[in-house]
Order: C-alpha cells, then sequence, then structure tokens
C-alpha cells in the first residue's frame, strides 16, 4: 500500500501515462506533410479526456463516489487553470522562434517532466497540512491573490512574468525551450495545486487528477492555439474559480461544501465566461468584416 492505495494502482496510472505520452509523440499531427494538425490535436483530446472518464469510473468502482468525484474535481480544476499555461506556451514559443514541429517536441518533454515536478509538489504539500493545519490558511491566501491577480491584470496573458516576454530565440538548441516550459509551470502550480488540495487531501486522487490533466495539455494547446485570443473574459472565470476554491479552503471548517456543489459551480463559472467570451469575440469579428 502507498498511500492507502494498492501499489498495483500507482504501476497501473504510471504505465497507462507512459503509453499515453509515447502514443501522444507518434501522433500523425506532429509530421509536417499531415494536412488537418488540428483536427488531431482535437481527436486525442478528445482520447484523453475519455481515459480521464473511465479512469474516474474505474475509481467509483474500486474506491466509491465520493473518491471518483473528488477526482473529476481535481481534474477539472487544473484544465481550467492550465488555460493559463496554453498563453505562456504560446509566448515562449514565439520568443524562441521555434517552428510548429519543434513545438511539439518541447512540449512532449515539457509534459513528462511536469509529471515529475508535481508529483514532488504534490507530496510536499500534502505533508504540509497533514503536518500544519495552519498552512491551509496560506493555501487560501494564495488562492485568493492568484484570483485578484488574474481580475487585476486584465487577461490571463497578463499574468506572464516580464522575463518571459524578454526571451531570446534558443539557436537551434531545444533544451532552453523545454527548461523555460518546466519552470513556468512549476510557477503555475503554485495556484494550481493548492487549488486541488482545496478538493481533496487525498494523495492519489490529487496526484491523478493534475497529471491526467497535464497530459492533455500538449494537444489542447495546438487544438486552441487559433482561438486563445478570442477568450477574452475568460480571465474573470478563472479569477472567480480560484476566489470560490480559497473561501472553500478557509471556510471549510465551519462549511461544508458538498463536492457535487463544487463541481456545478465550477462548471458554470468556467463555461459561462468561455461562452460570453466566444459571442464577443464572434460579433467583433463580424464587425471587422462589415467595416471592411
Amino acid at each position: 500500500m502507498i498511500a492507502g492505495v494498492s501499489w498495483v494502482w500507482w504501476l497501473g496510472f504510471h504505465a497507462a501515462v507512459v503509453v499515453l505520452l509515447v502514443a501522444d509523440s507518434l501522433l500523425p499531427g506532429r509530421r509536417r506533410e499531415t494536412r488537418h494538425p488540428q483536427a488531431f490535436a482535437w481527436m486525442w483530446t478528445a482520447v484523453l479526456v475519455l481515459a480521464a472518464t473511465g479512469f474516474a469510473a474505474w475509481v467509483a468502482v474500486a474506491h466509491g463516489r465520493q473518491t471518483a468525484l473528488e477526482f473529476v474535481a481535481g481534474y477539472a480544476i487544473e484544465t481550467s487553470l492550465s488555460i493559463d499555461n496554453l498563453f505562456i506556451f504560446m509566448v515562449l514559443f514565439q520568443g524562441f522562434r521555434i517552428s510548429t514541429r519543434r513545438q511539439h517536441s518541447a512540449l512532449i518533454w515539457g509534459v513528462a517532466g511536469a509529471v515529475v515536478l508535481r508529483a514532488l509538489f504534490i507530496a510536499a504539500g500534502i505533508t504540509l497540512l497533514n503536518r500544519f493545519e495552519w498552512i491551509t490558511w496560506i493555501f487560501g491566501l494564495v488562492l485568493l491573490y492568484a484570483a485578484w491577480r488574474l481580475v487585476r491584470g486584465g487577461s490571463a496573458k497578463a499574468a506572464i512574468p516580464n522575463w518571459i516576454r524578454k526571451l531570446q530565440p534558443a539557436k537551434g538548441s531545444l533544451l532552453p525551450v523545454i527548461l523555460a516550459v518546466e519552470f513556468t509551470d512549476l510557477i503555475f502550480a503554485v495556484d494550481s495545486i493548492p487549488a486541488v488540495l482545496a478538493m481533496s487531501h487525498n494523495p492519489f486522487v490529487v496526484y491523478t487528477s493534475n497529471i491526467a490533466a497535464i497530459l492533455g495539455l500538449r494537444s489542447l494547446y495546438f487544438a486552441l492555439a487559433s482561438l486563445l485570443d478570442r477568450f477574452r473574459y475568460l480571465h474573470y472565470g478563472l479569477g472567480a474559480l480560484l476566489a470560490f476554491v480559497a473561501l472553500k479552503m478557509l471556510t471549510a471548517h465551519w462549511i461544508d461544501v458538498p463536492i457535487t456543489m463544487s463541481l456545478a459551480v465550477m462548471g458554470a463559472v468556467v463555461g459561462l465566461c468561455a461562452v460570453v467570451s466566444w459571442v464577443a469575440g464572434s460579433r467583433d469579428q463580424r464587425s471587422g468584416i462589415r467595416d471592411q
């Protein structure tokens, strides 16, 4: 048993992660001759979502409905907050001036490294929460600050540190790009991991939901790359999501928010902001066509 879960579960999960990473690296969308790389990205994103759904169903059968819902909540939070990472990737690749094909390689290695780094962060976070209850207040305040930073910045892209915007081309090597991807993932993990810990203190749930969401980052980036700028109001939704999770964590001693209610609130907030952003972007696009 490791953290209350059979070693077979841990071994099986990591075996699946390795298989998915290898399959991702071999996707046709990485080749130059592929005609519809965005379609392949959407297809692989759907495959990964279905895999996460199947895993949640498996968890429900083996560990109960509550544990499965905690996994779904963690997965939903990490996926939503990962939209910030997508903006980071876009700025990084523009700064380093690397081709689309090399972007695939950089993200594959970046995701693989993030799996290890997230494991260390989650282990540290859960250890602190178990030993020092007052850490909950620190995590809650960190999330509130992150929410304020998002809303104040005017966009998720505005939250990107200035040093990233000043990056120079990598001059043929992918190593600086991979290191930058890893470092920025750690920056945003400071927000996302406490958010997931507000949903569950189960190490297996927190870790697997984080990794399942991270696995979809590469394909989600290429699926949404041409649409990211249209999600102009999404940062308000992400800010509200972080604020909700922070308040849930800070008031946990007095108010017990059911996991189903948390999922409903998160879905409603992010979904509403995404729809409003999309409608506003479509309206502006039509206005621009008429003006021409």
